[in-house]
């Protein structure tokens, strides 16, 4: 299995133009001698080195800043169908290496081969909506109270806009904001996760081939490195319009004051803890797989991860004993194994994280019904996996309001709808919740301005597993602001209120009179 995944590692490596050391900088071509740290990516499947990369400085970060201030004078010369027309070759592109840009997400980040695959159709998918989003850029018109005079409004891109984005979905939330940003009219600096960089490399090696190729000014950049150095200094730079960041609430908070001293924008998607409500009306077969999905994908490693099962009494002792079974079951292992459902934690510090937060679990009253410990796994001995975990909770406690990036899920009964809603929204995070239930008046309850508080509500279907359609994002600690689909476009852009007056003479708004 070892040798499997060394030769797998020359493979990617050479498919992708990838070098035993990369350079992580790119602007207007890649830098060859950065200034920064030496970085080593390691897989979570086996813990051995992939490659190492030579991130940036300050002195590059000044580069990558100037050069995509000087890309947008170029790119917003353009119109919104011809920065589309870019967009649709590089999803175009993205569908031919799809298989190659899938394993490096595997590789780099321990995610099934499916999932691998499934995060570049993400990107392939949003390039696609973009597409069609450059076409259909457009403000209200609005009738003015003063004669002759007409007015309405438009969007106008913001300029330089930077995107940090997390280890679990190492491309397809860059793409999410970036493809979006691009047709509206702004240029993009990415700053990755030093859990991914292979993967950022990767995609910025065949994203500015496209670009180059077809002769577009160069809106993408790269700059990788930490989140302490280059990290603030994308946040506290005012040349840089809006801050795009995933990742955890202690380092969003940090983001969301520098960015809010210079009063800048941001959109912030800070994690989640994601409760499913199954009723005593749910159909169980479809529940217990939703739940399931929902709770497991990516080993636990979603933002959107259901980390609370709050069940009805009446059908608990039926859908438990269940659920427990479809745990034990589940094959922990090698995620480019056929089979394989729940690959490894990303690096050795959540895998202590998971032991830790089972250990709190305890001492506040739970009882481990499945899972619970570390596990290895033979011939990837060297790889952070753990046991799918259930966890039974008496009520509400400390640990259960925290988000453990993991494999856990914690249990509640609850005798009515309102307390099981009261339970559900107990936590600080509000990003995506879902209800099982086949009652048209507990549907709707939760999806009442007294039900749910998240920003995703889905019933019936996981609190994973988001389209790109939608408009993704979170309330309370869970950041705000919204990416992706709908009318997210507009986080990109300024409104601007226009009024023209084509008549002979100046009335003032509210009969206010100014004679001269």
């Amino acid at each position: 299995m070892s040798t499997d995944l060394n030769s797998l590692r020359k493979d990617i490596l050479r498919d992708l133009e990838l070098n035993s050391v990369n350079s992580g900088v790119y602007s207007n071509g890649w830098v060859a001698k950065p200034s920064g740290k030496r970085v080593t990516s390691i897989s979570p499947i086996d813990g051995r080195a992939i490659a190492t990369v030579i991130t940036g400085s300050k002195k590059d970060y000044e580069r990558v800043v100037g050069r995509s201030e000087a890309a947008y004078e170029e790119w917003v010369a353009l119109t919104p169908p011809q920065r589309g027309e870019l967009i649709r070759l590089i999803g175009n592109e993205l569908r031919i290496q799809k298989s190659k840009l899938g394993r490096i997400v595997s590789l780099e980040t321990g995610k099934t081969k499916v999932e691998g695959e499934g995060e570049i159709q993400e990107m392939i998918d949003i390039a696609d909506f973009a597409v069609g989003l450059s076409r259909q850029l457009h403000g209200l018109q609005m009738a003015s109270e003063r004669f002759e005079h007409r007015m309405y409004e438009q969007y106008l891109p913001l300029g330089v806009i930077g995107v940090i984005t997390s280890f679990n979905f190492p491309s397809s939330v860059w793409s999410w904001n970036s493809f979006i940003a691009a047709v509206v009219g702004d240029t993009v600096i990415w700053k990755p996760s030093s859990k991914a960089l292979l993967t950022a490399i990767s995609v910025m090696k065949i994203i500015t081939k496209v670009v180059k190729e077809y002769n577009y000014p160069e809106i993408f950049s790269l700059i990788t490195g930490g989140g302490f150095e280059i990290g603030n200094l994308l946040s506290a730079d005012p040349r840089v319009k809006l801050i795009s960041f995933t990742g955890s609430v202690k380092s969003g908070r940090i983001v969301s004051e520098t960015v809010a001293r210079r009063f800048g924008k941001t959109i912030l998607e800070l994690g989640g803890n994601n409760g499913s409500i199954v009723t005593s009306k749910a159909n169980i077969e479809l529940s217990l797989k939703g739940v399931a999905f929902g709770a497991l994908a990516t080993a636990g490693q979603r933002c959107t991860t259901t980390r609370r099962l709050i069940v009805d009494e009446g059908i608990y002792n039926k859908f438990l004993p269940r659920l427990k079974d479809i745990y034990r079951k589940v094959k922990v292992g090698n995620p480019l194994e056929e089979g394989v459902l729940v690959g490894p934690l990303i690096d050795g510090d959540a895998v202590s994280n998971f032991l830790g937060a089972i250990e709190r679990a305890k001492k506040e009253g739970g009882k481990v019904l499945v899972g619970g410990k570390a596990v290895k796994v033979k011939g990837l001995e060297g790889g952070f996996y753990v046991e799918p975990t259930i966890i039974e909770m008496p009520k509400v406690t400390p640990i259960t309001c925290e988000e453990t990036f993991a494999p856990i899920l914690y249990v509640f009964k609850y005798r009515t709808l309102e307390e099981a809603i009261k339970i559900h929204n107990s936590v600080p995070q509000g990003l995506s919740s879902s209800i099982f239930t086949t009652d048209l008046r507990e549907e709707e309850r939760f999806l009442s301005a007294l039900g749910s508080d998240c920003g995703l509500a889905n019933v019936n279907t996981a609190t994973a597993g988001a389209e790109i359609g939608g408009a993704f994002g979170g309330e309370k600690d869970t950041g705000g602001g919204r990416e992706s689909g709908s009318d997210a476009w507009k986080n990109y852009t300024r409104r601007q209120t226009v009024t023209i007056n084509w008549g002979k003479d100046i009335p003032l708004a509210q009969g206010v009179r100014f004679e001269v």
